[in-house]
């Protein structure tokens, strides 16, 4: 390592030290900033990077006195490089990590562990690396501190992965126990929290406290957390659970969040039939009607009575053909343990092709499972499918699949299990190729055009087979609609365009209101797909249908834009961590959300805090100017506010520019629910060819914020003009 190099990377360890020291001094008064979080939410990422190094200098230290490594300048060179730039790397993550701990959610037992062991991996690894060069270090001593320094790495590692992945993680495939059989499994204990260990533990366990809820047992579950209860008992419409889950996924509070495994609509009818039969803990499926949509749904999650182990004449896939083929948008595992079958799970349906299907030809003998659910999957696509021969069960729910593509299915001989919920399949498609599938037991059709009388006609024509329905909407048994959802591309527009809103159940009517009063079932507007606007609208929605709870009310706001600039930069410098787009980001169409794990908060926000937003625009034709908003988030809490003033100036060339309007927004006088909303005004017309735009953040935060006297967050992500 060059020498000079090296005296700044001591240097830079002896600082990491006291600085770290310092940290844990004054580690009760840390508040890190917003800015600064993406640092501490680095940690994961960058801790193995000192792991490797760290443990490949311990192993060398071991042996560094054996008379060949004493005697070997390259060898003695090399390893005091490596423990330098380990214990200097080991600082950082221990930085990162101390900022990341502060962060709300992370508690337990387990967070001490992992910090202390953490820290004690930086303190020795910078303490060896000072005393190995004395002359009283030797043999016995720096075996030993290798042996110590690799456990506690080794530790810490290991909460760590507890940290985030739960105290089984490791040993969770052999722990697993078999499906529960039928008879014996419980609601509760076998259906309902199983998905809360899937989708929702990750986040919600003593260690990792999201929102102070723990989702770990019956009364952990009871207890619910900061927000209040989990649920009603008996009234799913009004409970909590439910509610998050049917927000819209770019919402903040949608649960589970964007970028984790989302329930589906199987775990959701669950939830939902477990809360309405009054959230029972110890109630057996058996013990619900034969009927029931509860029972009949959780069966398909459970193992029938005395199932007998299957043997599969084919021999097991190659281990790294597997881990090849296994991506993001697609995970492949064991049927069971030691079985040569194997499940595929698609995920990610802006990424799905029918290529992505043909890719696992290499495995085709050995998928019994496949899970293509929501994804695109057309009649087209069906040839892709019937490749694997011993298919045993499909879950095809909410695909574009009709009875055409049904017909090519029944060349799968082995298949025992199809799911075709969602789509567009009738009973007439269904009569025409049932008899040709030799082998099925079970055809799940809920949310289809086919009846319930035309279930029940098809379940007597072939008793072998159990048809499931699902969830029955003879308005007898109520539940909450989830709320409208827009489908425009964009909600901002320069000319009248029409709004596309929609809902995910059939039958629903969405009624709608543009006057700022909430909708109501009987009043408001019905909503029929010929609403045109031409000005900048807010629209008020909520969906009914009867037998079903009204929906909350959703607003849409519709944002009018008559002038785009021809080009346009930026005067000052965009906050570090809220780059977006630069300045075309103003006029991209594209909006953000507040949901921070989605990529429209984090590409499409630009920001200031310790200067003004400003930004030149050029018309090529002038236009006349009367008017200009721009779309702002308010979140007081975390310190983001509306600016404190908006400059508007104006002329025919940049170096001619006169003052045409200044805007003042009003200011929260308190803490208030966060919002996205446009924010500027009117003023005179004026022919403009250049246009600067000048917003101030505000400067100093009121009193009665926590950060009181500090300059506040400007969040913009577009502009509009007139």
């Amino acid at each position: 390592m060059n020498r000079k190099f090296k005296d700044i990377a001591e240097q830079a360890l002896i600082v990491s030290t006291i600085f770290i020291l310092f940290l844990l001094l004054f580690e009760s008064k840390l508040v890190v900033p917003v800015w600064l979080q993406p640092a501490g939410r680095m940690h994961p990422l960058f801790l193995h990077f000192p792991i490797v190094l760290l443990l490949l200098a311990l192993g060398m230290e071991f042996f560094r006195f054996n008379p060949a490594n004493t005697a070997n300048t390259f060898y003695r060179t090399f390893l005091t490089n490596f423990w330098l730039i380990g214990a200097l790397s080991a600082a950082v993550t221990v930085i990162m990590g101390i900022f990341l701990s502060k962060e709300t959610g992370y508690e337990g037992e387990t967070l001490p562990w992992h910090k202390w062991t953490g820290i004690a991996v930086f303190f020795l690894a910078a303490i060896g690396y000072w005393c190995r060069t004395m002359a009283w270090y030797q043999a016995p001593l720096a075996k030993g501190l290798a042996v110590i320094t690799t456990l506690c790495v080794v530790l810490a590692g290991h909460y760590g992965s507890v940290l985030t992945h739960g105290d089984n993680f490791i040993t969770g495939p052999m722990l697993k126990s078999a499906p529960v059989p039928l008879e014996e499994a419980i609601v509760f204990n076998d259906v309902i929290q199983p998905i809360f260990e899937q989708k929702c533990v990750s986040c919600h366990n003593p260690d990792k406290l999201k929102g102070e809820l723990m989702l770990t047992d019956a009364k952990s579950i009871l207890k619910g957390g900061k927000t209040g209860k989990l649920f009603v008992a008996g009234q799913p419409e009004i409970s909590l659970l439910l509610q998050r889950i049917h927000l819209p996924s770019e919402d903040k509070k949608h649960m589970p969040p964007i970028g984790k495994s989302q329930l589906n609509p199987q775990e959701i009818a669950l939830l939902t039939l477990w809360i309405k039969a009054k959230a029972d803990f110890t109630k057996k499926v058996i013990d619900f009607p034969l009927n029931d949509s509860l029972r009949l749904i959780a069966s398909t999650f459970l193992s029938p009575v005395e199932r007998e182990e299957e043997n599969f004449d084919f021999s097991a896939a190659d281990e790294e053909t597997i881990q090849k083929l296994t991506t993001e948008f697609r995970s492949i595992a064991p049927l069971a343990r030691e079985s040569p079958a194997l499940a595929v799970n698609f995920f990610n349906k802006t990424a799905f092709t029918a290529e992505k299907i043909k890719e696992l030809k290499e495995i085709k003998e050995q998928v019994v499972f496949l899970n293509l659910a929501k994804m695109p999957v057309k009649d087209a696509d069906i040839s892709q499918i019937t490749a694997f021969e011993n298919l045993q069960k499909l879950d095809l729910n909410f695909t574009d699949i009709t009875g055409k593509g049904l017909k090519e299915l029944t060349s799968l001989k082995q298949l025992k299990n199809l799911s075709i919920s969602g789509t567009k399949v009738t009973v007439k498609d269904l009569q025409a190729v049932i008899p040709n599938f030799k082998n099925l037991n079970t055809l799940v059709v809920w949310n289809t055009g086919v009846t319930i009388e035309e279930v029940r006609q098809l379940q007597k024509s072939h008793p072998r087979i159990r048809f499931i329905e699902g969830f029955k909407d003879d308005g007898k048994n109520p539940i909450k609609l989830n709320p409208p959802q827009v489908k425009n591309k964009s909600t901002v527009f320069n000319e009248p365009v029409l709004v596309q809103l929609a809902h995910p159940v059939k039958g629903v009517q969405i009624r709608f209101t543009t006057d700022g009063t909430e909708p109501d079932s009987v009043k408001s507007a019905l909503f029929t797909n010929q609403t045109v606007i031409k000005a900048s609208t807010n629209i008020r929605a909520k969906a009914y249908k009867e037998g079903w709870f009204g929906s909350d009310e959703v607003a849409f706001d519709f944002f009018k834009r008559t002038y785009v600039p021809d080009s346009v930069r930026l005067l000052l410098p965009l906050n570090r961590v809220h780059q977006a787009e630069g300045a075309k980001s103003f006029f991209d169409e594209k909006l953000g959300t507040f949901n921070a794990n989605s990529p429209a908060w984090a590409n499409n926000w630009a920001g200031v805090r310790n200067n003004d937003l400003a930004l030149m625009a050029e018309f090529k034709k002038p236009i006349l100017l009367s008017s200009v908003e721009l779309r702002i988030m308010e979140e007081t809490e975390t310190g983001i506010f509306p600016p404190e003033a908006i400059e508007v100036w104006g002329g025919s060339s940049p170096d001619q520019l006169k003052k045409i309007a200044v805007i003042k927004p009003s200011i929260p006088t308190k803490y208030r629910t966060h919002l996205l909303q446009a924010v500027g005004g009117k003023f005179k017309p004026q022919t403009v060819s250049y246009l600067k735009i000048v917003a101030k953040p505000l400067s100093k935060m009121p009193e009665w914020h926590g950060g009181k006297g500090k300059p506040a967050l400007l969040l913009v992500d577009e502009m509009l003009f007139n």
